[in-house]
C-alpha cells in the first residue's frame, strides 16, 4: 500500500533529508587516502547524533541478510555496487567509493547516496559517476504527477544503456516515509507508461546503480551484504529522496557542495 504524504509531512521529511545530506557531505569531505571506512562511518554517526536522528541502516536485517547491518552507512569500494559494510579498509589513491546513508528524525525516514573518487581520479571513473548522476537527474525529471513508475525506470535505464553501462537487475529504488522501505518499488530499467501512476504526496527514493563493464551480472560477497560486479569492473550509485508534488519533483536530500 502506498501512503500519500501531506504537504506538512513532506516538509518534515525534508528536515530528515537534510540530516542525510549533511552526513554525506561530511563523509565526502573526510574521505581521503589512508582514511578507513570505519572512520567514515563514525563521521556519519556524529552527524546523526548531533541532529538527534537515528539510523535506519544500523541493525537492519532483511530476509536475505545473514546478520543485522552493523553500520550507519553503506560504503562500497570499486567493484562493490551497493551494501558494502564499513571495515578497516583504508582508502587508496584512485579508489571509487559509493556511500549510502539514511536517517530517522521525527518519525520520518530519509535516504540518499553519492559516489566519488579518492586521490587522482581515473577518467573512466569520472564518466561512470557522471552517468549515475545524469541517470538520477533523468529519473527525478520523470517523477511528475500523471507519469508512471515505468517512466522513471525508463528514463534511468535509457541514460545508463546509452553510455554502454550495465544495470543490475532486481535492485532499484523504493517508496519511503515512516519506514525506509515502502511501496512502490522503483526499477532502474523499464517500459514507459507502465506501472503505478504518480500522484501528489508520493515520496520515492530514486537510486540508479551503474556497472562500468557493460554487463549486468553481480554476486553477493561472502559477508552476505555486499553486491559485487561479476566482471570485476567498477560501479557507481546515486540516490535522492524525492517528493512528487503538483509543482514538480521536490528533492528532499539535496546537498550543498562541500
Amino acid at each position: 500500500m502506498v501512503e500519500l504524504k501531506t504537504d506538512a509531512s513532506i516538509d518534515a521529511m525534508h528536515e530528515t533529508g537534510q540530516v542525510v545530506a549533511s552526513a554525506l557531505t561530511a563523509v565526502r569531505k573526510a574521505a581521503d587516502v589512508g582514511v578507513s571506512l570505519l572512520e567514515l562511518d563514525e563521521v556519519a554517526r556524529d552527524v546523526l547524533r548531533a541532529a538527534g536522528a537515528t539510523s535506519p541502516f544500523l541493525g537492519y536485517r532483511p530476509s536475505f541478510a545473514p546478520t543485522p547491518f552493523p553500520a550507519v552507512i553503506c560504503a562500497s569500494v570499486n567493484d562493490a555496487i551497493v551494501h558494502g559494510i564499513p571495515d578497516g579498509y583504508r582508502l587508496r589513491d584512485g579508489d571509487l567509493v559509493s556511500v549510502d546513508c539514511g536517517a530517522h528524525l521525527g518519525g520520518w525516514a530519509g535516504d540518499s547516496a553519492l559516489s566519488f573518487t579518492v586521490g587522482a581520479p581515473r577518467a573512466a571513473d569520472v564518466r561512470l559517476i557522471e552517468t549515475a548522476e545524469r541517470a538520477l537527474a533523468a529519473g527525478i525529471g520523470a517523477a511528475v504527477v500523471g507519469n508512471r513508475i515505468g517512466d522513471i525506470a525508463h528514463a534511468i535505464g535509457t541514460v545508463c544503456r546509452a553510455a554502454g553501462y550495465g544495470v543490475p537487475d532486481g535492485f532499484g529504488g523504493h517508496g519511503i516515509g515512516r519506514r525506509m522501505h515502502e511501496d512502490p518499488g522503483v526499477p532502474n530499467e523499464g517500459r514507459p507508461g507502465r506501472g503505478m501512476r504518480l500522484r501528489h504526496g508520493m515520496v520515492l527514493a530514486i537510486e540508479p546503480m551503474v556497472i562500468g563493464g557493460g554487463t549486468d551480472g553481480f554476486h553477493a560477497a561472502p559477508d552476505g551484504w555486499t553486491l559485487r560486479t561479476d566482471d570485476g569492473s567498477r560501479a557507481a550509485h546515486a540516490e535522492h529522496t524525492v517528493a512528487i508534488t503538483e509543482d514538480g519533483p521536490r528533492v528532499l536530500t539535496a546537498r550543498t557542495a562541500p
